[in-house]
């Protein structure tokens, strides 16, 4: 790694300052009209830090930057390969592997960071971030377990910082299409959810890699693996096929969940659940006997969480999750030949009410209602439009953007569709499934001390103001993860 070049002390909110308190009506301060129409005054841009810039981060930061509307000042990322074209794209921007040195050097000329890293980085790069004071962006699931999502939910409250997670069909027009229909009662109370996924797209359920490869030059391992258990590098996890290993992701739920789930949560003012229960698939090899892998999420898996009913939804609430191939069935209600959720019907989601069904597909897209009297009702077109619903991925980073230059208190911040607020207990409900999938697969010797018994395979009991599973002592030890050495939250 090359070493980065130092800084001037004197940062471009100094000098702004600076100027504008000794020089007021000088040369520095120009009055708009006379810049010309349209124009943006350097001051007026957001200084944005992207951490974790390839794959999903490229377009995060570049949705950011929004064509030049503002500032990418500084881009970090472990893999200066897999950060290549981000680099190429902000040629100015410094660039760094290690996010706390750029906190270091650059803390004062940042006020915003994207975080698009794998799972198992997103809350301590996020809680330091907000701890020096920058709003942030973090790509979806918000963490890698409960505790860590409860954690960022307070500390952007306690900073006052503007936050949004990267789940953009938050932003889709037919999301609040949903509300507004439900709110109107054209489907009744709902007590069944079903959503579903045809993820994992990635090797899923597989044993361990027992292989040791070289490192390439361009990636910091050590860095990679931030505060989770060592493990040698292997292609096998690194740069797209860590989703599927507990130590870096967090499986085909946390891909797709706050996608999926979001609909549900938002419509029905959902909080904590109240419990969870799983089934997952295994590995079968050697002599066709079940294999169940703790280092690595499932193949398939059907998890059921309960909650209880809220004041817009008078019922308790059953919502099912299915992931690896598996989907729920044809309800009643709607007719055998249509698609269920997307138009291939991979992936959906369906919310059975009193009076009908209503539906979409991932990202809150392509609405309707299957009513229990024949009729369909789809979203009429324009409706919810807002000025950014035709930017990329319906303007979800550059209402952020707006929001963090508004500030904490601002009717854009409030207006935003997946500020920590929201997108944090989301991610718990997420989180929360992982939590039963990995319970699923514990085993303790039976009392008489022959065979196993699976203690986790049953209905666990949850207490979300405490964050504990209640009826099993051992689940909890997927509430909060160990970090390793000196990382901390």
């Amino acid at each position: 790694m090359s070493e980065e070049k130092k800084i001037n002390p004197v940062t471009r909110r100094d000098f702004l300052l600076k100027s504008s308190a000794a020089a007021v009506g000088s040369f520095f301060i120009v009055p708009r009209h006379v810049l010309g129409k349209g124009f943006k005054a350097p001051s007026d841009k957001l200084n944005i830090a992207g951490i974790g810039i390839g794959g999903k981060g490229t377009s995060d930061i570049a949705n950011a930057w929004n064509n030049g509307a503002e500032n990418i000042v500084a881009l970090c990322d472990v893999d200066w390969e897999q950060g290549k074209r981000s680099f190429e794209k902000f040629p100015t921007a410094k660039k760094y592997k290690d996010f706390r040195k750029m906190f270091d050097e650059m803390g004062k000329d940042i006020d915003a960071v994207t975080i698009s890293t794998p799972d198992h980085t997103h809350a301590v790069i996020a809680m330091a971030a907000m701890q020096a004071g920058k709003h942030v962006y973090v790509q979806k699931p918000l963490t890698h377990d409960i505790y860590e999502a409860r954690m960022l939910t307070e500390a952007a409250r306690k900073y006052k910082l503007v936050s949004q997670m990267g789940n953009q069909g938050a932003s889709n027009p037919g999301q609040q299409q949903m509300v507004d229909w439900f709110k109107k009662g054209l489907i009744g109370n709902v007590s069944e959810v079903e959503v579903w996924t045809n993820r994992p797209v990635w090797p899923q359920g597989i044993p361990v890699p027992t292989e040791k490869s070289p490192i390439p030059s361009t990636l910091d391992w050590d860095l990679f693996l931030g505060p989770s258990e060592f493990v040698d590098y292997t292609p096998a996890y690194h740069p797209f096929k860590w989703r599927g290993w507990w130590n870096f992701g967090t499986g085909a739920l946390g891909d797709m969940g706050c996608h999926l789930i979001d609909s549900p949560f938002r419509i029905f003012e959902l909080g904590y659940p109240t419990a969870v229960e799983c089934s997952a698939g295994a590995v079968f090899i050697k002599d066709w006997s079940p294999e169940y892998i703790p280092e690595g999420c499932p193949p398939s898996s059907r998890v059921e969480i309960q909650f209880p009913s809220t004041k817009v939804n008078k019922s308790n609430l059953k919502m099912t999750w299915h992931d690896g191939g598996l989907r729920p069935f044809h309800p009643e209600w709607i007719p055998a030949n249509e698609p269920l959720g997307e138009d291939d019907s991979s992936n959906g989601v369906l919310m059975i009410g009193e009076k009908g069904v209503m539906t979409c597909g991932t990202y809150g897209r392509n609405p309707k209602i299957y009513m229990k009297s024949g009729e369909k009702i789809e979203m009429p077109e324009g409706a919810f439009e807002n000025k950014y619903t035709s930017m990329p991925e319906y303007g979800h980073q550059t209402s952020w953007v707006d929001a963090c230059k508004a500030g904490f208190k601002s009717k854009e911040h409030k207006a935003l569709t997946s500020s920590f607020d929201y997108s944090g207990p989301l991610t718990e409900t997420v989180i929360m499934g992982n939590l039963a999938i990995r319970s699923y697969n514990l085993r303790e010797t039976k009392a008489n001390g022959k065979g196993f018994d699976y203690p986790g395979r049953k209905k666990l009991l949850w207490d979300g103001k405490s964050m504990k599973i209640t009826n099993f002592e051992p689940a909890n030890q997927f509430v909060k993860r160990k970090y390793r050495g000196d990382w901390k939250l």
